[in-house]
């Protein structure tokens, strides 16, 4: 049987590339324990399409 756990997958998705009028999405998947954050995680990670780092917010 798999562990149960609270760790859970998270979705990041940049901040800046909705306002800057490009097409596509810069979005990460990584994951969080429940427990120790139970509010939406930010983390600054590179965006490809904009070619610097930004912030990303978790979605959903």
């Amino acid at each position: 049987m798999a562990k149960k756990g609270n760790r859970v997958q998270v979705i990041l998705e940049c901040t800046e590339h909705k306002t800057s009028g490009q097409s596509g999405t810069s979005r990460y998947i990584s994951t969080k324990n429940k427990k120790n954050t139970p509010d939406r995680l930010e983390l600054k990670k590179f965006n490809p399409i904009l070619k610097k780092y930004t912030i990303h917010k978790e979605i959903k």
